[in-house]
């Protein structure tokens, strides 16, 4: 089969290959794959390989054979889910309790947009506890997690407030419900309730200090790359506040990823979220791809069609 693989690491280089093709074990399906995605976490998991190697976590496609101890989606099923960093390829070899099946009504396009960046907003929100009539506020808010995290705190009945960088970076989160602040240099009114960070550095200092006593910091990412900083008063001045941090690739051996899955298709399915595939590209021109995820040029998710 035909798999992208890396080529470079220092800027990230993919090439278009022959690969063996999958050898599933018992509980995996094997996917043929019509669509994938990028994260941020694709780039961070390529320096931890060596050149040569596939990537690829968010996967759409079409059961060819299930797994063979009996679980999960029949052959024929359309499915979305986590594959095990080889998303990019004509085919892959994913575990039964990663999928789920998509819906009538929501596109490959729109369904690949959401294990990733779905179940990141999702157990990050949930992390922070019961919403209705709480404040959250949602920096990074232009990128694939955070809009999504913006609408499920906007069903789960939150007054949010999504925090960019610029205005062009707001773009379509008011039509969503929000309040949307631009500028990290110009913090948005407090206290809130919630805060779900992913930009780290003064972004998150700056958010931890609106908190209000008893309120919850979720961190699912550092976007610049520093080091975690709070106030000297970081406790005495907002007793029982807590920082919970999530890394998905850890949460999901502790969660029910197809049921969890199956709810965001649904919640897409019925109109009550988005799927924002912000750019379409073929796999043929992977490089157009990783461009705009180091530049952050796009609201939204990067897709690949395969």
């Amino acid at each position: 089969m035909k798999a992208l693989v890396t080529t470079a690491l220092d800027p990230l280089t993919l090439e278009l290959r022959s690969v063996p093709d999958p050898r599933p074990r018992p509980d995996e399906v094997l996917v043929e794959v019509h669509a994938a995605a990028l994260n941020r976490a694709d780039l961070l998991l390529a320096v931890r390989r060596p050149t040569g190697s596939q990537l690829g976590l968010d996967v759409v496609g079409t059961v060819l054979r299930p797994a063979a101890d009996g679980s999960g989606p029949p052959a024929g099923a359309r499915v979305a889910g986590l594959a095990a960093n080889d998303a990019w390829a004509e085919l892959a070899a994913v575990r039964s309790d990663r999928l789920a099946v998509i819906p009538d009504g929501v596109t490959d396009t729109d369904a690949v947009t959401l294990p990733v960046a779905g179940l990141t907003s999702l157990y990050a929100l949930q992390r922070a506890g019961w919403l209705l009539g709480k404040r959250v506020l949602v920096t990074g808010a232009s990128g694939g997690v955070g809009r999504i995290a913006v609408q499920l705190a906007l069903a789960a009945g939150a007054e949010v407030t999504a925090w960019v960088s610029s205005p062009a970076r707001g773009a379509g989160l008011a039509e969503f419900g929000a309040q949307v602040a631009t500028g990290y240099g110009t913090p948005p009114d407090g206290p809130f309730d919630v805060l779900v960070d992913s930009t780290g550095g003064e972004v998150f200092s700056t958010g931890y200090t609106l908190l209000r006593r008893g309120g919850v910091a979720t961190v699912f990412g550092n976007t610049v790359r520093a080091e975690l900083r709070l106030p000297a008063d970081w406790g005495h001045a907002r007793p029982g506040v807590r920082i919970e941090y999530l890394f998905l690739l850890d949460e999901v051996h502790h969660r029910d990823v197809p049921t969890d899955l199956a709810l965001l298709l649904d919640l897409a399915a019925a109109g009550r979220i988005t799927a924002e595939p912000g750019l379409l590209t073929p796999w043929t021109d992977p490089q157009r791809a990783v461009e705009a995820l180091h530049s952050r040029e796009v609201n939204g998710r990067i897709v690949l069609s395969i």
